[in-house]
């Protein structure tokens, strides 16, 4: 299905990450495999993520590798950060909420609106 997504960016690479949750550790265990696999192929200098589980992995591995990252909590959360967004929080270098309520209550920095 999101191999579709390649005809948009005929000139780039192309990866797509299985989808995981923290309750399933053998899928998170393949998240973490492919994204071994795509940073280390790709050893970006800055990594940029709206957010979700597997892409944890990108923020930690990027760290890692000496990328700057990003995490971008998602819209959706317009009470309190995610459950990875609080993670995140941790370990990027730098964590946005999309609503200046959250960002203030979570000690996050809110860069403006997204809508």
């Amino acid at each position: 299905m999101f191999e579709n997504y390649a005809s948009i960016v005929p000139a780039a690479r192309y990866y797509t990450v299985p989808d995981a949750s923290r309750f399933d550790k053998l899928a998170f265990l393949k998240v973490a495999l492919r994204a071994i696999w795509i940073t280390l192929r790709e050893r970006p200098n800055a990594i940029v993520t709206t957010g979700s589980a597997p892409m944890l992995c990108f923020i930690l591995l990027g760290r890692m590798i000496g990328a700057k990252t990003l995490w971008i909590d998602s819209i959706a959360q317009a009470a309190e950060l995610s459950s990875s967004g609080r993670l995140a929080r941790k370990i990027a270098h730098c964590t946005l909420a999309q609503w200046p309520e959250v960002a203030e209550q979570e000690d996050v920095q809110y860069w403006g609106a997204v809508l």
